[in-house]
């Protein structure tokens, strides 16, 4: 069972998810460029941003929860630079000091509601929810609003328009994303894809609406980044 809600966390969602009972499950966690702290029954962990699906085998009848920072604000969040955890999951206490970890640990493992212990225990430390880098910022506004274009195309005019080099925007992309400008394109235009298919719009549709140059393309992304294919994706 999937829940979530907008967190009290600045920029964040908080989810929960409890495994079917007796019954032993795998989960593919798609990429949508956030980065989370996840709780994963007995400890804390922070998992990076994907470039392609992962795979979680979870227990029987267990309750997990996180809080999924935005694009671009993970790093505030966690200390670090998106790109060093891109693609792991690591114990939070490598990256925050581990007697805080240590005591929100035993919070959350005491609750009779870990998300929400979760989240009021995060909520109460002085992060820096809300540093942003700018020009991150601008990239994620612009990848969300303007029309689709040829994905070269689209880093220059984002380039020029922050005034940075192709080479310099990358290099702020992956700091605040961990991934370059070119890559959190297509990980976001995939998830709008499939947000599209969900609600029941036909795959060829979806990929007009959504800049692939036809079904076929949409096929292509979705099992690159998934390992799936749309069908088999969307009927699981």
């Amino acid at each position: 069972m999937d829940q979530e809600r907008p967190s009290t966390v600045a920029g964040a969602v908080l989810w929960r998810y409890r495994a079917p009972d007796h019954v032993a499950e795998e989960r593919r966690i798609l990429p949508d460029g956030c980065m989370d702290i996840v709780w994963l029954g007995d400890r804390l962990v922070a998992a990076g941003p994907d470039t392609t699906a992962h795979l979680v085998s979870d227990t029987p009848g267990g309750v997990y929860a996180g809080l999924r920072f935005a694009p671009g604000r993970g790093p505030a969040v966690l200390g670090v630079p998106a790109a060093e955890l891109r693609d792991t999951r690591v114990p939070l206490d490598r990256l925050w000091p581990e007697p805080l970890v240590r005591r929100i640990t035993e919070q959350v493992a005491a609750a009779a509601d870990p998300a929400r212990a979760l989240e009021a225990s995060v909520a109460g430390l002085p992060l820096r929810g809300d540093s942003v880098d700018p020009v991150a910022a601008e990239v994620l506004a612009r990848l969300r609003t303007e029309a689709p274009a040829s994905p070269g195309r689209r880093v220059r005019e984002m380039a020029a328009a922050v005034g940075l080099s192709e080479r310099q925007l990358r290099r702020r992309c992956l700091a605040a994303f961990g991934y370059g400008p070119k890559t959190l394109d297509r990980v976001l235009r995939l998830n709008r894809a499939l947000d599209l298919a969900r609600a029941g719009t036909p795959l060829a549709e979806t990929a007009a609406r959504t800049g692939y140059a036809d079904q076929a393309h949409l096929t292509r992304e979705v099992r690159a980044l998934t390992g799936m294919t749309p069908g088999a994706l969307l009927g699981g």
